[in-house]
């Protein structure tokens, strides 16, 4: 039996994919060879080297400023964490405030009514006569000179409860009275008392350490009439001795 080999399968028409020995167009070469004749006959321009060179510079510029905003943008930033690490000091709370104490009434301490003098001190009285005491007793000066003295341990003085005595010097023109106070540590003032019933006060002389004894004197002007009492009072007033009246 002959067999007759069957042609090999060329490509289809209907397959597009189908490979097989290309057909060069003559068309193609004549248009490749148009444009080659127009490249040919373009001259290219100069090269634009200033506008590169300016928008090399401007890039740089820019390029510049940037890196500066950052690092200038890093410092604040660096600042910033500082001061915010820096500790705040807190201010001291405020002393609480305390209400003032009430205004105190202050009270005036009334003065002591007796001078005190050492041993042997000699105190002006006034018209030339001078007073002085000892631990025996009064003693005193008159204008002229002479000298007296009244003892506090006389026989006629009881100074175990309180008394006075009364000495005095002058005339109708005026006169100089003195003498002792004894029997009390509280002694505040003496009194003389004149024929018309007019007071007045003497001064009162003591040593130191309120012995219970003291001396008191006064002057006395023109018409100031006859000394009828010398009262002795202590400091409350309380009357302790009268001599006379």
């Amino acid at each position: 039996m002959n067999s007759t080999p069957l042609p090999e399968p060329g490509p289809s028409a209907s397959d597009p994919y189908a490979s097989g020995p290309s057909v060069s167009d003559p068309a193609d070469g004549d248009v490749r060879a148009a444009f080659a004749r127009a490249a040919l006959d373009i001259t290219p321009g100069p090269v634009p080297l200033a506008a590169v060179r300016r928008a090399g510079r401007a890039r740089r510029r820019r390029r510049t400023a940037g890196l500066a905003a950052v690092s200038v943008l890093g410092a604040a930033t660096a600042v910033a964490a500082v001061v915010a690490l820096v500790p705040v000091r807190s201010s001291p709370p405020e002393p609480a405030r305390v209400a003032a104490p009430p205004t105190a009434v202050r009270t005036t301490q009334a003065p002591d009514p007796i001078r005190t003098v050492r041993s042997g001190e000699r105190v002006e009285a006034g018209q030339g006569f001078t007073v002085w005491l000892t631990e025996d007793g009064k003693h005193w000066k008159d204008p002229d000179g002479l000298e007296n003295f009244r003892g506090v341990s006389d026989g006629n003085i009881d100074r175990s409860q309180p008394g006075v005595t009364h000495q005095s010097e002058g005339g109708p023109a005026g006169a100089f009275h003195s003498g002792l106070y004894y029997g009390t540590s509280a002694a505040g003032r003496v009194e003389l008392t004149g024929s018309g019933g007019r007071t007045v006060r003497a001064t009162l002389l003591e040593l130191p350490g309120r012995p219970g004894w003291g001396v008191w004197y006064v002057r006395t002007g023109p018409g100031g009439g006859a000394i009828t009492a010398v009262t002795l009072y202590d400091r409350a007033g309380v009357r302790l001795a009268t001599l006379g009246g």
